[in-house]
């Protein structure tokens, strides 16, 4: 059964490869979702992730052909979350703390596109939004809230295996260091 089911998922993903569309072109509409490691705001060892750096973004195609046939201009909106607390209840002279710390990004992102590779569309860009950062406690009622506008470059690629599914990495400034995960291009 498992000979089976490997064999079959081997043979779809073959099939679905041969038909991958190559390049980023104008109107396409691309969703992706992703899961971070790192992040850019606190990484500090005392605390703890409740929450991994996740993240969605979803961008539009308004350029083809922008230097040559295999280059491109998308722009698009970009949403991250991640959550911590204190990893064990300890901070030296304060005593014990029960504290939770988010944070929370929306924005606008640009990307040049250039296809180096057959089916990979790779890609740089700046981002700019919104940073919402939030911390509260059990010490005194602690809470704090702060915003302010962040922004970021980033480059990353995308690899189809059919016209439209992809799986995705960046590296960059925004709410992860390293975001892995899928694209769907409508």
């Amino acid at each position: 059964m498992k000979r089976l089911f490997f064999t079959t998922l081997c043979l779809f993903i073959l099939t679905s490869m041969s038909f991958a569309q190559d390049i980023f072109k104008k109107g396409d509409l691309v969703l992706n979702a992703g899961v971070g490691i790192g992040n850019t705001v606190r990484s500090e060892s005392y605390l703890k992730t409740t929450v991994p750096p996740v993240s969605v973004s979803l961008e539009y195609c308004v350029k083809d052909n922008l230097f040559d046939e295999k280059s491109s201009l998308g722009v698009g909106v970009y949403a991250g979350y991640f959550a911590q607390k204190w990893k064990d209840g300890s901070f030296g002279y304060l005593g014990n703390l029960d504290l939770k710390y988010s944070d929370f990004i929306i924005g606008v992102r640009g990307a040049l596109h250039y296809q180096f590779v057959d089916k990979l569309d790779t890609y740089g860009g700046v981002a700019i939004g919104y940073d919402i950062v939030s911390a509260s406690g059990s010490y005194g009622d602690y809470s704090v809230s702060s915003s302010a506008l962040t922004a970021g470059v980033y480059v990353g690629g995308r690899y189809y295996f059919t016209d439209a599914f992809a799986v995705n990495a960046e590296i960059g400034y925004d709410i992860a260091v390293l975001t892995l995960g899928i694209s769907y291009k409508f």
